[in-house]
């Protein structure tokens, strides 16, 4: 493994490259890469392990007997997923996991995680307070997505979104993460709603877009 590029992720921020080794060691960690399009973990499936994503891109969804397809979130390079389910043992997945491309995983027993080895190392408790961190900015990213989502109409959703990439990404013109379905899905809403808005908003000079490229005018 890398620990070079491991010990630069946010779970191991602030330690050395030997130092994660020999945490990595103590947490039992395995890589296993994955190609686009599979599924890592679908709704009741039994977490054992938390996901330290090391290359590509992955994709949290929730979906309904109907078919309905909601997307929580996006997880990068660097994030920790399932790491809440993985801390409570025997709970039920309630999302599915994807591969938006090919990518590798390093999963982490938890267990060894949240208990502080027989040696209480300095850099084991480290990590610890990492993971609280990261926990933390979960529930901030969910929190985001409710405040979205809370909005009656497909344009007050579209520019309570939007408005916030533009705070997080400080410019006026910027790149969003999803395609257009997703963005849908993101904000649960119909997919010819949400492209009907977008083109009227345009018309009306509020916003500008081309594909995933957003300006707010």
């Amino acid at each position: 493994m890398d620990y070079q590029k491991i010990s630069k992720m946010g779970l191991f921020s602030g330690m050395s490259p030997e130092e994660t080794g020999k945490i990595l060691q103590c947490l039992n960690a395995k890589e296993k890469t994955y190609r686009k399009g599979d599924c890592l973990c679908s709704a009741g499936d039994l977490v054992e392990h938390a996901g330290l994503l090391l290359t590509g891109a992955l994709e949290i969804r929730q979906n309904d007997l109907w078919g309905n397809q909601n997307i929580l979130s996006r997880v990068e390079v660097g994030e920790l997923f399932l790491e809440a389910y993985a801390c409570i043992p025997k709970t039920p997945s309630m999302v599915d996991v994807w591969a938006l491309s090919d990518c590798a995983v390093l999963y982490l027993d938890t267990g060894h995680m949240i208990r502080t080895c027989p040696s209480a190392c300095s850099f084991h408790t480290r990590v610890i307070q990492n993971l609280l961190g990261a926990l933390a900015e979960k529930n901030l990213m969910l929190t985001k997505k409710i405040v979205h989502t809370s909005f009656k109409t497909i344009r007050e959703r579209v520019l309570s979104y939007l408005s916030f990439e533009a705070v997080q990404q400080k410019k006026r013109k910027f790149l969003i993460p999803f395609s257009r379905q997703q963005m849908a899905d993101y904000l649960s809403v119909e997919r010819s709603a949400l492209s009907k808005e977008l083109g009227k908003m345009q018309r009306e000079g509020l916003i500008r877009y081309r594909k995933n490229e957003f300006e707010i005018l």
